[in-house]
């Protein structure tokens, strides 16, 4: 996503909070901000970083500019905003490629059904005043806005190939739990669907990013090893951008 991103003429401002990045004071020098996901729980309040994102997410909000969250960082913008986050109710997992669909209010960002990878447990309530854009089967909230520049995203529409192949042999227990996709699945479904998702990533972000496109940067947010380490086994790797 920074490629397609620097592609677009934008710079990126990487911060880690769980490494110990300080968070923007303010959004003056940004233009927008995305939050990606990680394996700590959006309800983990023990965890200081958590605390501190949760805090300064209003701030984004507050300040009218584009924020976008992925996975963890969409359960975020939910708690922030009210809504309830929590395992599903039968243990089930989102782990490899599945099929979202969009709502009626959602097919102008996501004009048909598509496979989209993901790699969670939990997922978020639908918080009040947003706009429910996607379903999925087993998480039935997929991807909502909140405003006019606000969304959260369940999925992952970032993953490379290098990126699945690193997070299911990195975190291969993870492919046993309820609902998870063995890893043969996960690369096979991978070539199938990854140009499908990178177009529709493209075109979601010049459309999220409108008028900023010509501004000078976006603030992104990555956990500890998030790139190669998405399922939490090695927390001392500094994210690349």
């Amino acid at each position: 996503m920074g490629q397609v991103l620097q592609d677009m003429g934008l710079r990126l401002d990487i911060r880690c909070p769980a490494l110990g990045d300080t968070l923007p004071a303010t959004m003056t020098a940004h233009s927008a901000a995305i939050a990606f996901g990680g394996p700590m729980s959006a309800n983990d309040d023990h965890e200081p970083f958590i605390r501190q994102e949760l805090a300064w997410i209003p701030s984004v909000l507050g300040a009218e500019k584009p924020y976008l969250g992925i996975c963890l960082g969409a359960q975020l913008l939910a708690r922030v905003l009210g809504a309830t986050v929590a395992p599903h109710p039968q243990s089930q997992r989102e782990i490899g490629y599945v099929p979202i669909y969009p709502t009626l209010t959602g097919r102008t960002v996501l004009p048909r059904p598509m496979m989209v990878y993901q790699w969670h447990q939990e997922g978020f309530e639908l918080p009040r005043g947003t706009h429910l854009l996607a379903t999925g089967d087993t998480f039935p909230h997929q991807a909502f806005r909140y405003g006019p520049q606000a969304y959260g995203l369940q999925f992952h529409p970032e993953m490379t190939r290098l990126m699945i192949n690193h997070w299911t042999t990195a975190g291969a227990d993870h492919l046993l739990a309820p609902g998870a996709q063995g890893r043969p699945y996960h690369l096979s479904q991978h070539r199938l669907y990854h140009q499908d998702v990178k177009g529709w990533l493209r075109r979601f972000l010049s459309q999220w990013l409108g008028h900023t496109l010509q501004t000078e940067a976006v603030w992104q947010r990555y956990y500890p090893g998030y790139r190669y380490g998405h399922p939490g086994l090695d927390s001392s790797r500094r994210a690349v951008p």
